[in-house]
Parts: structure tokens; C-alpha cells; sequence
């Protein structure tokens, strides 16, 4: 057997949870609200097939040829048109999805021993991509509104051990669902200002908002301070992995050299493509569609909840716009253990603990209702409200 020797980091990759949940829950008969998954059925396949030969007719070498690390520059003047407040195309990084920003920013940012500050709780894919800088991530205490901000200042740390970064999701968070007030962005801009904290915002759903528009991005307060990741993996189709970074000027540069060395540049193709179907206000007419779709079938998951759940001290958040909500068990109950319960009924979720930093609520799971049709969505909360009962 060989005996290579592997580096440090190395130790600290993991799988994800969530992947390794779906490999278990992959066979028929099971009704899945595990994964963070778009709908298919939202993908926009006529646009792509149209963009796809327009893109190869009018430019194909150009597509398939090497291109520069900072990306195409008309999809980077496009993002910059659509963001909600002034920014410069050349601030704008093109990444192979946001899940590279993470990487990007972490390698950049985090040594080991780096403080990370994080919310309670958060991406879990987050965590996987700073794990392997071998920071110390930390969680801040954090309500429906999101971070609280006196704990946020307080956990900053101070000398060699103050925070390098703190890493939020306003619109609609994953795991939870939950949307960051106005006044609450504006408190949290306001403190990471004073103590000289960036902010990494991380804005893969916002444009799929139910009732209103989510309050302005962070970014927009302080665009000098905040590092901006958007994505067109829940607007148009995740398999393109077409993801980008707004940075101030003062990172950008380190940020694309770190971009250089992982891969040299997005797939030129890729992003060539996407910038001929979202040309004309596509986005401005697909969207709401997307919107429609998931709304319906949150409403139908949030009366199933409120149906099954009867009786039981469960509770669960009211998202008004993204794909998941967050669902807090009865306590001293482990999602872990329930999950078998459920798996047996031919249902399967995520268990909480792995979006905490540490110290996990094991009494959380989270819910995802855009994969799943309105029939599945009341069979599916039918046996976990079962799996629930089976485990008092």
C-alpha cells in the first residue's frame, strides 16, 4: 500500500454533509427536501439552445480560445447595469460559480489560526471552503433579522486574534430563510466600519424575492468595505458554474491573481453564452416565473407544516423569498437520529447541525421546497411529522 505523504490541509477537506445525505436518499420512493438544488423545470432551455448556436456562429473561435482571468468583458458590464448601486466592470471578478468566490476570498484573507466570524447558523458550504485556510470560525449569535450586533462586536477579537472577515447572507438565508432588516444592515455596515472588519456578502438568492425586493445590499452602504458574491446558478442554470465577486479596488487585484493560479479564467464559452441570453431584459421576464413557482410551493409546505405539525413543539421560519426554511425540533430531539425515522418513511432533510460553526443545535433541519411538487411536499411533511411523533 503506498504511504504518500498528504499535506496538512489535506486532513481538514471534508465532504459535505448535505452530499453525502443525498447520496443515502438517491433511490426511488423517496421524497427529498434535502438538497439546495434550483428546479429543472425553471431552467430556461429554449434560450440556452438559441444563445448556444448564436454564440458559436457569430464568435465560436473566440468562445473555445483562452480568454483573461478577469472574465468576458460585456457579461461583466452587464452585472455591473443590474447591481442596485454604481459599480465600476472592472471591479467585477468572473467566477466558476460562487462556491470559487468562497475559495478565493478565503485563500486570500485566512491563515492558519484566522478568526472567522460567521452567523448561527450558516452556509455549510461556506464553512467547507474556509476549512482547509484552517482559520477559527466562530459563530455570532443571530435572530430572524439576522447577526446581532452587539455579540458581532464583541466577538471580534482584538490584536493578532481580531477577525479577519465576517461572512453573512442577508436575502433569504441558506439554511434558514431568513432576511436581514434594513435597519439591521445598516447597524451591521455601520459596526464592521467602525471596527475595520470586511464583510463578505453572499448573494446567491435575492432575486428570488415573493412579495418585495429584499432591502438594499450591504455593499451598497459601503461599497468600500463589503465584498460582494453574486451567482447565475438559482436565476438561470447551476451547471453553467458561472458565479462573480464585486471587490474594492484595493483586493481586486490579489483576488484575481488567486483566480489566476486555480483555474486561469471562467470557461470562456460559459460565460459568452450567458451574457447573450440575459442581453435584452431576459432576467426581467424569467425571473418572475421563478418567483411564482417556489412561492407556491412554500405556501403549500407552510400549510402542511401548520396541518401535521398540530400539537407538537416544533417551530419553523416564514421565508418570504429564496428556497429553504428552518425547521427547530422539540428540544433535547437530534435530527441526526431523526433522519433515519424519516429515511424509513421514504423522506429525508438535512439535520442542522452542520451550518453551525460550533456549538450545533441538534435539534434543527433544514427544509427545501423547490425540488419537490405540492403532493410530495404533503406526503413528505406527513412522515416527518410521524418521524417526529415516532421519536417522543
Amino acid at each position: 500500500m503506498t504511504t504518500w505523504t498528504l499535506a496538512e490541509r489535506a486532513a481538514k477537506m471534508n465532504s459535505s454533509a448535505i452530499r453525502e445525505i443525498l447520496k443515502l436518499t438517491d433511490r426511488p420512493g423517496i421524497i427529498s427536501m434535502a438538497g439546495g438544488l434550483p428546479s429543472p423545470k425553471a431552467f430556461p432551455l429554449d434560450a440556452f439552445t438559441e444563445a448556444c448556436q448564436t454564440v458559436m456562429q457569430r464568435d465560436g473561435a473566440a468562445a473555445l480560445q483562452y480568454s483573461t482571468t478577469e472574465g468576458f468583458a460585456p457579461l461583466r458590464q452587464a452585472i455591473a447595469d443590474f447591481l442596485p448601486w454604481s459599480v465600476d466592470p472592472e471591479q467585477i471578478l468572473i467566477t466558476t460559480g460562487s462556491q470559487q468566490a468562497l475559495d478565493l476570498i478565503g485563500k486570500v484573507f485566512l491563515d492558519k489560526g484566522s478568526r472567522l466570524l460567521v452567523e448561527k447558523p450558516t452556509y455549510l458550504g461556506a464553512l467547507q471552503a474556509f476549512t482547509p485556510m484552517e482559520p477559527v470560525a466562530v459563530g455570532v449569535d443571530s435572530d430572524d433579522e439576522g447577526m446581532l450586533i452587539e455579540d458581532f462586536a464583541r466577538q471580534i477579537g482584538s490584536g493578532a486574534d481580531k477577525a479577519r472577515l465576517a461572512y453573512v447572507l442577508p436575502n433569504f438565508q441558506n439554511p434558514t430563510g431568513r432576511t436581514m432588516s434594513d435597519a439591521r444592515r445598516q447597524a451591521l455596515v455601520e459596526k464592521a466600519k467602525e471596527l475595520d472588519i470586511p464583510l463578505i456578502e453572499d448573494n446567491p438568492y435575492g432575486d428570488l424575492w415573493y412579495e418585495q425586493e429584499p432591502p438594499l445590499p450591504l455593499a451598497a452602504r459601503n461599497p468600500e468595505g463589503v465584498i460582494y458574491m453574486g451567482s447565475f446558478s438559482k436565476v438561470l442554470a447551476p451547471g453553467l458554474r458561472i458565479g462573480f465577486i464585486v471587490a474594492p479596488k484595493s483586493v481586486y487585484g490579489k483576488l484575481t491573481q488567486a483566480k489566476q493560479a486555480a483555474d486561469l479564467h471562467t470557461p470562456s464559452f460559459n460565460q459568452r453564452v450567458v451574457a447573450e441570453v440575459i442581453k435584452d431584459g431576459f432576467l426581467d421576464r424569467h425571473v418572475p416565473t421563478i418567483r411564482a413557482m417556489y412561492k407556491a410551493q412554500r405556501d403549500v409546505m407552510l400549510m402542511a407544516l401548520e396541518r401535521e405539525m398540530a400539537g407538537l413543539d416544533v417551530q419553523w421560519t416564514r421565508p418570504v423569498g429564496g428556497m429553504f426554511l428552518w425547521v427547530r425540533l422539540p428540544a433535547g430531539m437530534d435530527a441526526q437520529a431523526l433522519l433515519a425515522k424519516a429515511v424509513e418513511r421514504n423522506m429525508a432533510f438535512v439535520p442542522g447541525a452542520p451550518f453551525y460553526a460550533g456549538d450545533a443545535q441538534n435539534n434543527t433541519l433544514r427544509l427545501s421546497y423547490v425540488t419537490v411538487s405540492a403532493e410530495q411536499i404533503n406526503i413528505g411533511i406527513k412522515s416527518l411529522a410521524e418521524a417526529i411523533k415516532a421519536s417522543l
